[in-house]
């Protein structure tokens, strides 16, 4: 704290640690080198690829491409659900032709994990009759910051620029909800669940009951750093989020990025936000700064998981934390 050295009142410490870590945080996501990503090619959803992973339940890979996510199709004999649409309307019109392949239904409704716009803004291409449901608080995260990020991504590069220049606002909800809500798609029940603050203030994940797959967003995703991506995200409730994805005994867990896997995603998370807590604590105990204490960890860290993507998350994963513990 030595850059607070001429504050008088030392009560004021504290409260000025967290705004700054907040700030810190916001800064990280407008950041262009946010959570490392460079495009090796555009951030469209590629149509042709989608898989059958259960009976109800199809997905189409990121196929390890940047600012690409993994899009859920999940068919009822009514309707479907499509999880995370991808960015721009390029990727969302790839999005609905894929969901014409394996649709039963006509009614089509539309959910995202969070915020950011590779899993927003692909609703442009949905028909005006979609049924567009988010959580309340992910909600407050689009009229805050959702613009926002659009405007950074696009300022990225030209070619991203192009592929949200449609995007000015964000549709119209259907509905809202606070914590949990069920969707009967027509003999098919998937379960909304609103969790966090975590990755982001309105993580949501989604439960698709008898097939036992979750779509788990960025709160667990396979062999990736967690990111702290907003002012609100923080570890305590980010690990309770996990204890309830374990609760549903998931036999496919599917990230917003990267490979599909099972429950052992979820524990693998929750082991290491367990230990990189207690880390800091430790270091924090020890006196250490909070970047002397970040900087130690993220290279302790990353040794100790040298097949994580997105080692740099670290060193922000450890100022939050630090700032969050007494």
């Amino acid at each position: 704290m030595t850059g607070f050295r001429c504050i008088a009142d030392k009560s004021l410490v504290p409260a000025l640690t967290v705004f700054l870590v907040s700030l810190a945080l916001f800064a990280f996501v407008a950041n262009p080198a946010w959570a490392q990503r460079t495009y090796d090619r555009l951030p469209i959803v590629k149509e042709g690829t989608t898989v059958k992973i259960s009976p109800h339940v199809y997905v189409i890979p990121d196929e390890g491409a940047r600012g690409v996510p993994n899009v859920g199709i999940i068919v009822g004999s009514r309707a479907t659900l499509v999880v995370d649409p991808g960015m721009g309307l390029k990727s969302g019109q790839a999005v609905l032709r894929e969901v014409a392949k394996v649709s039963k239904g006509t009614e089509i409704y539309l959910v995202n994990t969070h915020f950011h716009p590779e899993h927003t803004t692909g609703e442009a291409a949905f028909p005006a009759s979609t049924k567009i449901i988010r959580a309340v608080a992910q909600q407050q995260d689009i009229e805050e910051m959702g613009l926002k990020v659009v405007a950074e991504f696009s300022a990225r590069s030209p070619e991203l620029a192009d592929l949200l220049k449609d995007i000015k606002g964000f549709r119209a909800l259907a509905e809202t909800f606070n914590r949990n809500k069920t969707l009967d798609l027509g003999g098919v029940r998937v379960n909304l669940m609103r969790l966090g603050p975590a990755h982001t203030r309105g993580d949501t994940a989604i439960f698709v009951e008898d097939d036992a797959v979750l779509f788990s967003g960025d709160l667990a995703m396979k062999q990736a750093f967690p990111a702290f991506a907003t002012p609100q995200s923080r570890s305590d409730s980010w690990i309770a989020s996990l204890d309830a994805l374990a609760a549903l005994r998931p036999s496919h867990v599917v990230g917003a990025h990267y490979g599909i896997g099972d429950a052992s995603v979820i524990s693998a998370y929750h082991a290491y936000f367990t230990a990189l807590r207690e880390r800091v604590a430790e270091m924090k105990k020890q006196g250490k700064s909070s970047d002397e204490t970040a900087t130690a960890l993220r290279n302790e860290f990353r040794a100790k998981y040298p097949d994580w993507d997105q080692p740099l998350r670290m060193h922000s994963a450890a100022t939050a934390i630090y700032a969050e513990l007494p």
